[in-house]
């Protein structure tokens, strides 16, 4: 008798993670759309081309899958910071540069980040959902950037480009100097519509580096 060949753990992972993803933007485009009270699990189903059991299954229930959501956004953002860490403030060499570099991250944050639809998306979500995830101003981010940037503050102190002996107020002191400035200022930090973000986040980063360059 032939010996039935059983899926590998690779492909059921694969079909798993598809799965998995169809749900989730799904739900995204549904939540936005019509709301977490007016979304049904059946029409999220439907849209994701799989069966109301597979939702149940992969999220339990409705509330889970919009925690779900917000943080696969969260998670997407974090994705770019760390992306945008390691093009812009990896590998340097000499002071003279670092003015830039923060300049540059900060400016792709501005754009990549803040002025993304990914963004736009987990404020409006945050926003109007809010009574249906885990608390309120539930922040799927959290601190993860801000330790991000910590982490890469330890690696310039440690190349000898910043004095920083605590790269964790480092890093929330330098988001409250460039972004914290611009939100207070004018409700956005982003860059792509509003020409006086740049001004405000040069001036921050040079704050910054008076505080932190090495004496």
């Amino acid at each position: 008798m032939p010996t039935m060949k059983t899926p590998t753990t690779k492909t059921l992972r694969e079909g798993s993670a598809r799965k998995r993803a169809a749900i989730l933007s799904a739900a995204r485009e549904l939540f936005l759309a019509d709301g977490f009270d007016r979304t049904s699990v059946d029409a999220v189903a439907a849209r994701a081309e799989v069966s109301k059991r597979t939702v149940y299954d992969y999220f339990g229930d409705k509330r889970t899958l919009l925690k779900a959501v917000v943080d696969a956004v969260g998670e997407s953002l974090i994705t770019t910071i760390r992306r945008t860490l390691d093009d812009t403030l990896a590998d340097l060499a000499e002071a003279a540069g670092l003015e830039d570099a923060l300049v540059a991250f900060s400016m792709r944050i501005a754009t990549d980040m803040l002025g993304s639809a990914e963004y736009a998306s987990l404020r409006r979500l945050v926003r109007a959902e809010s009574g249906h995830l885990p608390h309120r101003g539930y922040n799927s981010l959290a601190d993860t950037p801000d330790e991000a940037l910590a982490e890469r503050f330890a690696a310039l102190a440690a190349a000898g480009l910043l004095d920083v002996p605590d790269p964790r107020l480092a890093a929330d002191q330098f988001i409250a100097l460039t972004f914290g400035v611009a939100l207070n200022r004018l409700g956005s930090a982003n860059a792509v519509e509003d020409a006086r973000v740049r001004p405000l986040v040069v001036e921050g980063v040079r704050t910054f580096l008076r505080a932190y360059r090495p004496r």
